[in-house]
């Protein structure tokens, strides 16, 4: 790629993902790589390279962003659950005619054993705990949201995220503050400990958090699933920093030509 035009790449970060694709674009002479965090968890992993936090103010803020600084590319490596973010990417870099790239860690797939109950939702996975008999419940779907389990008077939580969650919650929870990666034995020994009876999940994918899974699947428990949202149509997908890199360098060279 020697002697083509720099080109000032936009990280929308916040994961591993995101992490992983600066590290792999840091240092190189022709990208100038900014990654952009929301700022809503209070101890983030800072990327390699330049780092933006906060928000851009909806569509039209994210427009004006990308035309002020002159991005070239915008590749959305958001959490899979950040649905409001990818929807504003897309219609900015569209107004701005500006490549879009989504980056997204795939989607984690049941396994022989697994008893798995899809739902669209947090508020339908809380009405699906009465059905399963729940009492005790290990919810790992993030902070925010707890609220759809509030009324579930009959059932405990224990509610793990980075950051202590946001009210309003259900009474009978104990907040449960980690960062994974997790180990299987860890999460064995955390169901047995707290004697949970079902586990809730976003499809969040990866690996770090998968270990809860095979947890559950050896326990015999039954895993609510929430699905994840839809992607903004017409939008192109990867799953690796590898494959982004790669298509980074092909659009350099289109640019080039």
């Amino acid at each position: 790629m020697k002697g083509l035009p720099v080109l000032h790449v936009l990280i929308l970060g916040g994961t591993t993902e995101a992490r992983a694709l600066a590290g792999l674009l840091h240092g190189r002479p022709e990208l100038r790589v900014t990654t952009s965090l929301a700022g809503r968890v209070a101890r983030p992993v800072p990327p390699p390279g330049e780092v933006r936090i906060g928000g851009f103010g909806g569509v039209t803020g994210l427009a004006d962003w990308l035309r002020e600084h002159r991005v070239d590319a915008l590749i959305d490596a958001t959490h899979p659950f950040a649905e409001i973010i990818s929807f504003n990417a897309a219609r900015a870099a569209t107004a701005d005619h500006v490549p879009l790239l989504a980056l997204r860690r795939p989607s984690w797939v049941p396994a022989e054993g697994d008893d798995w109950h899809p739902v669209g939702s947090l508020d339908e996975a809380a009405q699906a705990l009465p059905g399963l008999g729940a009492r005790r419940v290990f919810l790992t779907t993030g902070r925010t949201g707890l609220a759809a389990f509030a009324g579930l008077e009959d059932v405990w939580f224990l509610a793990r995220s980075v950051d202590p969650p946001e009210p309003p919650h259900p009474a009978r929870m104990k907040p449960l503050l980690d960062r994974g990666p997790f180990t299987l034995d860890g999460e064995r020994k955390l169901l047995r400990r707290h004697k949970i009876d079902v586990v809730v999940t976003k499809d969040s994918g990866g690996a770090a958090t998968a270990p809860k899974l095979a947890a559950a699947r050896e326990a015999g428990l039954p895993v609510v699933v929430v699905r994840r949202p839809a992607m903004p149509a017409g939008v192109a997908v990867v799953s690796t920093a590898d494959e982004a890199a790669a298509w980074l360098e092909q659009l350099s060279v289109r640019l080039g030509e």
